[in-house]
């Protein structure tokens, strides 16, 4: 039996950790993911989505990964420091959904996907299904997520300010009249008196916050709470000092996007060009 490695190593994230050390063993044993579903018997798809970090699996497919490249129970540990990871990423969350519902003002920068009080249905569920959520529990997380769109359209909406990267608006939905419906729902928010939308385009060139979500919270005691999140990680930051310099870099960000009307002009043209795309 080879000797066990050391857990720790190259990253810290416990998730991205896992993520590394199956890429490496894969790539070692010059391995394709089909060839590798077919050695283990699961399905191709499943391995690519744990090296991207979209899923971890199950304890019973790490196992598996285990024995068959002999690595004894490296991938089982990483896997149990990865889901416990995930289980306090989940406690994160909850505390910044509680935040966010007694919030009287957001500010959102969002870097790859819309943000989720802007997302019709079909954008949530082709999004988290793409993630690690299926069957039920991926139709209750779809239904939570639509059922925060109350924040905004209730009868006493916040104050919601997002700017989105062009990036954003340059991933579509694979279905293209769904994708079409969702640039038509992001106009009929931007008509939203509380809802203000900014568009940062590429031609701003390299600029602070670009590499994680990132959204602000003011509460009703007038404090500001921040919440910054990648595709595995998520962390809430309420000390002013944090929470000040994240403040500065944004109105930074600020400065480079388009302004309301030309952002909006920018999203009619965005329709206007998935309308004009042929169907497949």
């Amino acid at each position: 039996m080879p000797p066990r490695r050391v857990v720790t190593g190259r990253s810290q994230e416990p998730r991205k950790r896992f993520t590394e050390e199956l890429r490496k063993l894969r790539l070692e044993r010059k391995l394709s993911f089909r060839a590798l579903g077919a050695a283990l018997g699961w399905d191709a798809t499943l391995f690519s989505k744990m090296e991207k970090g979209e899923t971890i699996g199950g304890p019973e497919v790490a196992q598996a990964l285990d024995t068959y490249y002999g690595t004894s129970d490296l991938l089982l540990v990483l896997w149990e420091l990865a889901a416990g990871d995930q289980s306090q990423f989940r406690e994160k969350y909850r505390q910044y959904m509680a935040l966010e519902a007694e919030a009287v003002s957001i500010w959102q920068h969002a870097t790859c996907v819309l943000p989720g009080l802007l997302q019709t249905e079909a954008y949530a569920r082709t999004l988290m299904g793409a993630g690690i959520h299926e069957g039920e529990e991926l139709d209750r997380q779809v239904e939570a997520r639509i059922g925060r769109h109350e924040l905004l359209t209730g009868p006493s909406p916040l104050n919601f300010r997002t700017i989105l990267s062009e990036t954003v608006l340059r991933t579509p939905l694979p279905d293209r009249t769904q994708w079409q419906e969702q640039l038509e729902h992001l106009l009929a928010m931007d008509d939203r008196r509380n809802v203000t939308i900014h568009v940062v385009p590429h031609s701003a060139g390299l600029y602070a916050l670009h590499s994680a979500q990132t959204t602000f919270l003011r509460l009703a005691d007038s404090r500001v709470v921040a919440w910054v999140e990648t595709n595995y990680s998520g962390s809430l930051i309420e000390q002013s000092a944090d929470v000040d310099l994240l403040q500065l870099r944004y109105d930074r960000v600020r400065d480079l996007a388009l302004s309301p009307a030309d952002s909006r002009k920018f999203i009619m043209r965005t329709l206007e060009e998935a309308q004009c795309e042929p169907s497949i």
